[in-house]
Order: structure tokens, then sequence, then C-alpha cells
């Protein structure tokens, strides 16, 4: 887990305010309560995140919530097709190919 102070340095942009807020939007998961919170390493990225869109992209923070759930659903896509690639590659070769054939080009 990375401690708040951490989390701070690594960013001198962040006040605990900005984090708190994310926090209570939902934006962000912690564990702990304010002022001692930790953060899984999953977690400190998405901190990252929302630190390079509201800085760096010049994001309104009214437009985060919009935006991160687009990731959310874009990752978890990626997700999906990795596990059904996966699966895929695991058939048997003819039947890989009929699925293959079935799916056509895409």
């Amino acid at each position: 887990m990375i401690t708040l102070s951490a989390i701070l340095q690594q960013h001198p942009t962040l006040t605990e305010t900005d984090l708190e807020r994310w926090i209570s939007a939902a934006l962000l998961q912690a564990h702990g309560p304010a002022g001692n919170r930790r953060f899984e390493p999953i977690d400190a990225a998405r901190l990252t995140l929302i630190i390079q869109l509201r800085d760096d992209l010049n994001i309104e923070e009214p437009t985060l919530p919009v935006i991160l759930s687009l990731l959310d659903q874009l990752y978890a896509l990626r997700r999906q097709t990795r596990r059904l690639h996966q699966a895929i590659s695991n058939l048997p070769p003819d039947l890989r190919g009929t699925m293959l054939d079935g799916l056509g080009a895409f």
C-alpha cells in the first residue's frame, strides 16, 4: 500500500482537499480515515490519471466522472477481448479455425 504522504510527494499539484473530494465522488478508492489514507497501486495509478487529465489536458472536474467511466469501460472491454483471445487460442486447431471463420474479419 502507498501512504498519503508518499502520494502527496509524488504529485506536487495535489492537495488533500482534491483527494478527499475525488474519494467522496467515488472517482478514487482509498483505505483508512482522512489524513491517514493508504492506496493500492492500481488506485495510485488511477490518481495519476486523474491528475494528468486535470493538469495536463485541462479537463474540468465536472467532466472527470464521464471520462473515467468511459476509460473504465474501455479497459473492461480490453480485458474481455484478451480473455476471448486466450479462450480461442486454447481451442483445438480445427475448432479454432471454424470459430475464426465464423467471426469473419473484424
